[in-house]
């Protein structure tokens, strides 16, 4: 079966969302290449200042999904964080893993729905991490963690 896998970018500071997403889901990164390190790509082809960044970078999350992403070139300008209206949604198997997630990961951002038991029987809340990335966490004990 098809995977789907959450591919975010970031202007400048993808190293440092993923240590801290890496600090709330637990586990080793997969994979980090920076921009310096593309095989084929001349040395000198990427900026002092841009080629430290992160050109790939790959978080496995349980035992199949993986978080993946990546610094946004220079090259192809700064997006607004504010405008990218994507969620990532978590399923999480307990209402304490949900809690866990939602505390850990809003941290310093900012909670647009705060989690408690939803009006359709899910333990539910919605937040934009301190990244700019929106985020739900949802619980259903009707459902095995999976929808």
């Amino acid at each position: 079966m098809a995977q789907i896998n959450p591919y975010i970018h970031f202007n400048g500071n993808a190293e440092e969302a993923f240590t801290f997403y890496k600090s709330v889901f637990g586990g080793e990164f997969a994979m980090i290449m920076r921009f310096k390190e593309m095989p084929g790509v001349p040395e000198g082809s990427f900026s002092e200042s841009e080629a430290d960044k992160i050109m790939h970078i790959a978080l496995p999350i349980g035992e199949s999904d993986v978080l993946m992403g990546s610094d946004t070139p220079q090259s192809l300008g700064k997006h607004n964080e504010n405008e990218t209206r994507s969620k990532i949604s978590i399923s999480a198997e307990t209402r304490d893993e949900a809690d866990k997630l939602f505390k850990g990961l809003s941290e310093g951002g900012k909670i647009e729905v705060p989690i408690a038991d939803s009006p359709w029987g899910s333990y539910f809340g919605m937040f934009r991490d301190k990244y700019g990335i929106e985020w739900i966490v949802d619980f259903d004990p009707k459902f095995d963690g999976r929808l």
